[in-house]
């Protein structure tokens, strides 16, 4: 039994909602639901850990390597038609394979940040640095940040990516940061700024080595990816002045921008998106397991094994150790454990458009959380939202 409501009152109300723990769907749809995902959990992190067998977590660098070499041929057998092509009815469909298959190279360079595509820390720094650098990802800037994100999942103030914002830092923001972080597509293309200067209400650059993000025994390893960026930026300039600034923006500019619309919508939906709201916590409510269990699980149809399972999200924030191809394995042996904690994807066709509403809804209704409350759940800009709507329409 469901019970719409005018945006207006959900807005109004949404303070006494989080007191009562009420979440609301991202559609304006009262969940009725004797389960409240807030709730402390009935088990352990050790009780979903000794659920997995033992093989999961056993790391295989040829394997891994296997993945790289596969990814890269396809980049290469994908690049080489495109070059020598007359007519500009490849084009489209190189830019939107070529750009999934740079995504594919930023999740393998992620199972190096998380230490689960070998044990040999050399081998996954010296990886990392090749695939993130090819895509103009700062690895060690990203990868310490990404740490962070993950010892912090779940957290209002301490989270790292797509963090939500407070009531207080949202109303502070001019209405051109409104519309670059609420409205459609712009969201999509955050990724490269985020890189920059983070989020709305945090300092420092992933590029600065004596910024924030970074302790003082980390600068060096900083210092490092961002030479290596500079180096890969450099050669791109290079290559503009020999080959041509168009030849360039067609084979590796455009699917850089679609691999970051994938980094975009991929990692939004990790944490943002379900059919009911889901908690954000701080203070004492706040702990590892319960922030890892508002993480969500996607399928995208035939992408999951193209982009190396990375929407097999939920046991991979609590374990990143596990490499990506033991992820589905081990969600499946954790998934008794779990019980109602873990929400079971959607099926997607072979291509995920399926997640196309719960995207659009969330990027236009999750604007910002109280200031106060430990326990706390995304609330609703009514004006902003009139407003993308009427533009819809």
């Amino acid at each position: 039994m469901t019970e719409s409501r005018p945006l207006e009152e959900m807005a109004m109300a949404a303070p006494e909602r989080e007191k009562k723990r009420d979440p609301i769907g991202v559609n304006g749809i009262r969940i009725q639901s004797d389960f409240d995902p807030s709730d402390p959990p009935p088990f352990k992190i050790a009780e979903i850990r000794a659920a997995i067998p033992k093989h999961c977590w056993v790391k295989n660098a040829w394997r891994s390597l296997s993945y790289v070499f596969r990814d890269l041929f396809v980049i290469f057998a994908l690049a080489f038609p495109a070059i020598y092509s007359d007519t500009w009815l490849v084009w489209p469909f190189y830019w939107a394979a070529q750009g999934t298959m740079f995504w594919a190279l930023f999740v393998l360079g992620h199972d190096c940040g998380h230490g689960s595509f070998s044990n040999s820390s050399k081998l996954n720094s010296f990886v990392g640095h090749v695939l993130h650098s090819a895509i103009l990802v700062p690895y060690n800037g990203w990868r310490i940040s990404h740490r962070t994100h993950h010892q912090n999942h779940g957290h209002v103030e301490n989270d790292e990516s797509w963090v939500p914002l407070t009531e207080k830092v949202y109303k502070n923001l001019d209405e051109s940061t409104k519309t670059l972080r609420f409205k459609v597509p712009f969201p999509f293309f955050a990724y490269p700024f985020y890189l920059w200067n983070r989020s709305p209400g945090k300092e420092g650059s992933h590029f600065n080595p004596y910024g924030k993000l970074f302790a003082p025994n980390e600068r060096n390893q900083v210092m490092t990816s961002t030479i290596c960026w500079s180096v890969m930026a450099a050669l791109l300039v290079y290559l503009s002045f020999e080959v041509g600034p168009v030849e360039i923006l067609m084979l590796y500019g455009v699917p850089y921008w679609v691999f970051v619309i994938w980094l975009d919508i991929v990692t939004y939906l990790h944490h943002h998106g379900y059919d009911q709201k889901l908690p954000w916590y701080r203070g004492k409510e706040w702990s590892y397991l319960r922030g890892g269990l508002t993480t969500v699980d996607r399928d995208y149809g035939i992408f999951n094994n193209i982009h190396h399972d990375i929407g097999t999200h939920v046991i991979h924030h609590l374990f990143p150790q596990i490499p990506h191809y033991h992820l589905v394995e081990a969600t499946k042996a954790a998934k008794p454990v779990l019980g109602k904690y873990y929400r079971e994807p959607r099926k997607s066709g072979p291509i995920p458009v399926h997640l196309i509403k719960n995207l659009v809804a969330s990027i236009s209704q999750d604007h910002y959380v109280s200031n106060n409350g430990d326990i706390v759940y995304y609330q609703t800009d009514a004006e902003l939202y009139k407003m993308s709507k009427s533009k819809c329409n």
